[in-house]
């Protein structure tokens, strides 16, 4: 009898891609998008939960446009905070382990060094605050929670609520041919959904309950994605550099937040690849060039 997963929010991205890879892993899924329930009803979860009696639940829901977090707070710690901590509980009392997708906003980004789980969270933004809330809060709440720290994620899906990924617009732009200025001062390491959906499934089996990055090898700063990007598209385009407050962000990013993937090392369980081999694979897939 194969075992009952929930992935909640996967109309996303990476939701998208969780549901792909399911048949490999050997699931059955129920996979659960807006339209199904609120992730704040907590009736809702605690009936649909009831309904379907999963071994795994794998929340994927989130609140993550950086500036309406700073405009709505309380909206960002019902959804990243108070919901998982719901979830949490429930999935503990049906006997279920609990997958909670967390950020590397929970860093403060002023050590130009990559950061290990064990080290110390500092938030500036809301959003960054509130998923490190629901961290603490899931860990808490059920012994057999697994928190996945991610950074600069983009898939064949798209991001929910906030239109297309960091590659499918600089694909655009740099066909437009117009001249393109990129950030360059946030250091991060992007991270290719299909991959990273494949790693979650099988860290159910292979990893112990905890906390943990993953994301692809290697770091770069926007400009420098979006330089290889049209590196390996082909792609002539006039870039330049800008700083993130000439971008006219508002909301807090932290400068550095490269995560290192040394729990999953230290299991013999990082075969994440670089960077660059993953973007090439999504371009592959996506852009293909005749």
């Amino acid at each position: 009898m194969k075992r009952r997963a929930v992935i909640i929010g996967a109309n996303g991205q990476l939701g998208h891609d969780l549901v792909r890879a399911v048949d490999e892993a050997g699931w059955d899924l129920r996979a659960c998008v807006r339209a199904d329930f609120d992730v704040c009803d907590h009736k809702a979860v605690t009936a649909a939960l009831e309904a379907v009696r999963p071994d795994v639940v794998i929340d994927l829901a989130a609140f993550h446009k950086l500036e309406l977090c700073e405009e709505d707070p309380g909206r960002a710690f019902a959804v990243n905070a108070t919901a998982v901590h719901h979830l949490a509980r429930e999935t503990a009392r049906l006997g279920a382990a609990f997958v909670f997708l967390s950020s590397d906003y929970v860093f403060a980004g002023d050590e130009p060094t990559p950061r290990i789980e064990t080290d110390r969270c500092a938030p500036i933004s809301i959003y960054g605050l509130a998923k490190r809330a629901g961290e603490r809060l899931a860990l808490g709440a059920n012994p057999k929670t697994t928190v996945i720290r991610v950074s600069g994620l983009y898939g064949v899906a798209g991001p929910s609520g906030k239109g297309s990924n960091f590659v499918d617009t600089m694909m655009r732009l740099g066909r437009e041919g117009k001249p393109l200025r990129v950030v360059d001062d946030q250091v991060l390491t992007p991270t290719y959904t299909p991959e990273l959906a494949r790693k979650i499934w099988h860290m159910l089996d292979a990893a112990p309950p905890g906390l943990y990055h993953c994301t692809n090898n290697g770091e770069c700063s926007w400009h420098d994605f979006a330089a290889e990007i049209f590196r390996q598209a082909g792609l002539s385009v006039e870039l330049s550099r800008q700083t993130t407050a000439q971008s006219g962000a508002t909301a807090p990013r932290p400068a550095y937040s490269v995560l290192d993937n040394h729990a999953l090392r230290g299991l013999g369980l990082d075969d994440m690849c670089p960077w660059q081999e993953a973007l090439a694979d999504y371009l592959r897939l996506k852009y293909p060039r005749n």
